[in-house]
């Protein structure tokens, strides 16, 4: 097992996949991480619909633009795709009121249980990618997303094809602020 250091630093957004089935034993791994990310008052807002049926993927696809997304091909290539939903008024919520100045908080919640699933992925092997750019509405019908839950994202993963260097990063100096902004 990697550092989680190393783990962050060399975690790429991958679109390229060998094609190679993703164990069941991995996918449970990845999916046992989601399950301890953490959440507003441990609400556990996510629902994830775990796709590998091709005709699912490539209905999904229809949902992507037809350019401009690097990511659309990525979905019909990966042997599987996660989406992840959230419960609707729940993350954030006191006594059905919201509490914050953001509303849901469900789009945070959502932010953890994705980055962990990367990590998570990463760790084991795995590339993945998140994506955001498709029509989330279509893409809810194809995956049947009940009343009171949202689609926030699709997440290709399988065995990276290719190892990507990393982009050039910030120095901390650029973002980090003391005591003030």
């Amino acid at each position: 097992m990697q550092d989680l250091f190393e783990i962050i630093r060399e975690r790429r957004s991958v679109r390229k996949y060998e094609e190679k089935d993703i164990p069941e034993d991995i996918l449970n791994q990845v999916l046992e991480a989601v399950r301890w990310a953490p959440s507003w008052a441990n609400t556990q807002c996510w629902e994830i619909v775990v796709i590998k049926d091709m005709s699912v993927k490539e209905k999904l696809k229809e949902s992507f633009p037809p350019k401009g997304n690097p990511a659309t091909k990525a979905v019909v290539a990966a042997p599987v795709v996660l989406a992840l939903c959230a419960k609707l008024k729940s993350s954030g919520y006191y006594k059905d009121l919201v509490t914050t100045k953001f509303g849901d908080w469900f789009m945070f919640d959502l932010g953890i249980a994705a980055q962990t699933i990367c990590l998570a992925a990463h760790n084991l092997g795995l590339g993945t990618v998140i994506t955001g750019l498709f029509d989330h509405n279509k893409a809810g019908e194809v995956l049947k997303v009940p009343e009171g839950y949202e689609l926030v994202s699709i997440i290709p993963m399988g065995y990276p094809a290719k190892k990507s260097s990393a982009p050039k990063r910030k120095e901390i100096g650029e973002f980090t602020h003391y005591d003030g902004f």
